[in-house]
């Protein structure tokens, strides 16, 4: 694969935003995308699996891979856990044709548009209001209330940095903002 065809498309929201829900309707589209698996050393929620939705890493592990340079990116999301994206996800993906689908936090999606430049495609994810995204982060009954307020308070500033993606996708209703997700990634990979 050329190195111009070596894109990506990046997908960042604050928690309950949604985002989650477009890249699944995304990967069961037509276009040639493959989701990037995410490493973190959070502990697995409900039906997550291991390589699958997460790889799933100690402190330890994580910290090894951060020494021997193997993230394009990583951050400490929240106290003690961490997220990052491996560089050999996205040589996995483009080595099989397609292109890299990411769905990632919002400082970390910042992080990836400003190391890839006009190779990526930054979406950002917003819901109408603050009260839905409570509404939503209360009906996922994976938090506690001290968990939800965390999230809903860097939520907060994590609109204030929806400037630095090239796309807003407000997501009042999941059908219209996955069809609008299509068209703009459909655009972006034709270029």
């Amino acid at each position: 694969m050329k190195q111009e065809d070596k894109k990506v498309i990046i997908f960042s929201a604050p928690s309950g935003a949604g985002k989650t829900s477009i890249v699944r309707y995304l990967l069961g589209t037509d276009l040639p995308l493959a989701f990037s698996i995410s490493a973190t050393t959070r502990k697995a929620r409900g039906e997550e699996q291991h390589g699958k939705d997460y790889y799933f890493l100690s402190q330890d592990e994580f910290q090894d891979k951060i020494t021997n340079h193997d993230f394009i990116e990583y951050e400490e999301v929240y106290p003690g856990c961490f997220y990052g994206s491996l560089k050999e996800e996205l040589e996995r993906i483009w080595a099989g044709g397609h292109k890299v689908l990411f769905d990632i936090d919002v400082q970390g999606g910042i992080n990836l548009k400003e190391q890839l430049g006009d190779r990526a495609l930054a979406i950002f994810v917003a819901a109408p209001s603050m009260d839905d995204l409570e509404k939503r982060l209360r009906g996922r009954k994976t938090d506690s209330d001290e968990v939800i307020a965390m999230r809903l308070k860097k939520a907060a500033s994590e609109i204030e940095l929806a400037r630095h993606f090239d796309i807003t996708i407000l997501n009042d209703e999941l059908e219209r903002a996955c069809k609008e997700a299509y068209t703009k990634i459909s655009e972006f990979i034709e270029r």
